[in-house]
This record gives structure tokens, C-alpha cells and sequence, in this order.
């Protein structure tokens, strides 16, 4: 186990964020020991806000044992979800298509359900094991109420690894299911940002909103709405988590969207 200080903005996919305590975790032991005191989980640092005085709170960080995985047997929740995609697509197993380009570990994919409109996490899932309260506990996906962008862990529950849904199909069928998600991906901007900012309304799509709305293009600071995707807040280099807040709010002064991302505090 690794505790060290950190600056969060070097683990978030925004790149901002305070500073914190981080607990790289290696086996069950360290777990447990790194949940003695008050805790936050962080995956890939995708989907997440973090403010600039950062967090009180230990952050942990799954490694070494949960980062194990076998697409046949456990995959550990601190996997990287675009390995996986791309290593069933190899062995010629199906289920995870719908999830490309989502750059999450699957601990915080299950956490929050992640997904396009091709798939979600859920759709993937057999079983999902979940350390809670000092014990490690095997959940059948329906006993987590999953459901968009959104799952009901046990309060303070940890991901600790997962079976997956998979088949075996034609390594071409799967590829070019592939290829049809990828296609519809091409517009997300390549800076730097948390991937989609606002949850989709029923039977609408926030990024068109916003767009509508002639919302592109703005900015506080460095935070900018994307020129090429609406639903996509972006960082030029230099924007603090409060810039990237007050345009988050500017947005929701003008469309009655829900955040997507989790924020720290």
C-alpha cells in the first residue's frame, strides 16, 4: 500500500482538483486497513468534479489484486474498461461494445452505470462483489438498482471486482459493432473534460439542447462548452474547478439539465 499527498488534478480526466491523501490499495488488507477512517473512491478520475481545495476525506484507489482481471472468471474494479473492450472484441466475446470509448475503471462504471446508447455497464453484469462494512459480498445486478447513469450501492460500498455477461460471436460481427459505436463517438472533443456533463432529458439529448440554445462556445476562465459537442465542458489548460462550477450553472440558468458528474466536496 502507497499513502502519499497529492494534487487530485493529476488524477482527474478535467484536470483540476485540490489536494488529498491518496491510499493506493494492493490486496484486502490494505482495504480494510485504508477504510478505518472517512474515505472516497476514485476510478479513472473520469466523470468527476473535484473542487480546488480538494478533499478531506481519505481517497482510495484500487490497485495491484483489484486491477487483476480474466474476462472468463473476475475482473478486478481496478481494470481499465477500454482494455477490456478491446481485449473481448479479441477473443471474440460480446457484451462490452456498447461501452467504447468510456474512459472509466470498471469499479466507477458500475458505480454510476456507464454507458451510450449502444449498452451500459449493467447490461454487462453477472455478478459484482462489493466490500461493505468490513466485509466482501458477492450482489446480483438486480439487487443494485441499476439505472440511468445511476446504481443503489450499499451506503459506503466499495466495487471490488465483477463476472461479466459475455458471448462468444464472430470476431468480425463484434468488430464491426464496434465500428458503429465509434462512428457515433467521432464528435467528442479531444481536450481535455469528464466526458458528458448533463444526464440526457427522456427522449432528448442535452448536447442538442444546449446546442440549440446557442451555448456553445461559452466560456468562464478556461472552462469552455465544447465547439464540437454540447454536452462536453472542456478545460484549455489553465480553468479552475470553480470556473468549470459557474459555467456548469450558467448552462443550468438556461436549460433545467441534470449533472452527470459526481462533485467533490
Amino acid at each position: 500500500m502507497r499513502v502519499e499527498r497529492v494534487l487530485l488534478k493529476d488524477y482527474t480526466t478535467l484536470g483540476v482538483g485540490g489536494p488529498a491523501e491518496l491510499w493506493t490499495v494492493e490486496t484486502p488488507e490494505d482495504l480494510k486497513k485504508a477504510t478505518e477512517a472517512p474515505y472516497r473512491v476514485l476510478g479513472n478520475g473520469s466523470n468527476l468534479l473535484v473542487m480546488d481545495e480538494g478533499v478531506e476525506e481519505r481517497v482510495i484507489r484500487l490497485s495491484g489484486v483489484f486491477a487483476e482481471w480474466d474476462l472468463k472468471g473476475w475482473v478486478g474494479a481496478g481494470a481499465l474498461l477500454p482494455l477490456l473492450v478491446q481485449e473481448a472484441a479479441r477473443q471474440g466475446l460480446s457484451g462490452l461494445e456498447g461501452l467504447l470509448g468510456i474512459p472509466a475503471q470498471v469499479g466507477g462504471a458500475v458505480k454510476m452505470n456507464a454507458g451510450t446508447r449502444f449498452g451500459e455497464m449493467a447490461d454487462a453484469l453477472e455478478a459484482v462483489e462489493i466490500f461493505h462494512e468490513g466485509r466482501f459480498q458477492i450482489y446480483e445486478p438486480q439487487e443494485l438498482g441499476f439505472g440511468y447513469r445511476k446504481s443503489r450501492l450499499p451506503p459506503g460500498g466499495i466495487v471490488t471486482r465483477v463476472r461479466l455477461r459475455l458471448k462468444e460471436r464472430p470476431q468480425e460481427e463484434i468488430r464491426r459493432r464496434m465500428a458503429e459505436v465509434d462512428a457515433a463517438r467521432k464528435g467528442q472533443p479531444k481536450k481535455k473534460s469528464a466526458g458528458c456533463a448533463f444526464k440526457n432529458p427522456p427522449g432528448q439529448s442535452a448536447g442538442r439542447l444546449i446546442d440549440q440554445r446557442g451555448l456553445k462556445g461559452l466560456r468562464v476562465g478556461d472552462a469552455m462548452v465544447s465547439l464540437e459537442h454540447g454536452n462536453f465542458i472542456v478545460n484549455l489548460g489553465g480553468a479552475k474547478a470553480q470556473d468549470i462550477l459557474a459555467l456548469v450553472r450558467a448552462i443550468q440558468e438556461e436549460l433545467p439539465l441534470e449533472l452527470e458528474w459526481e462533485v467533490w466536496p
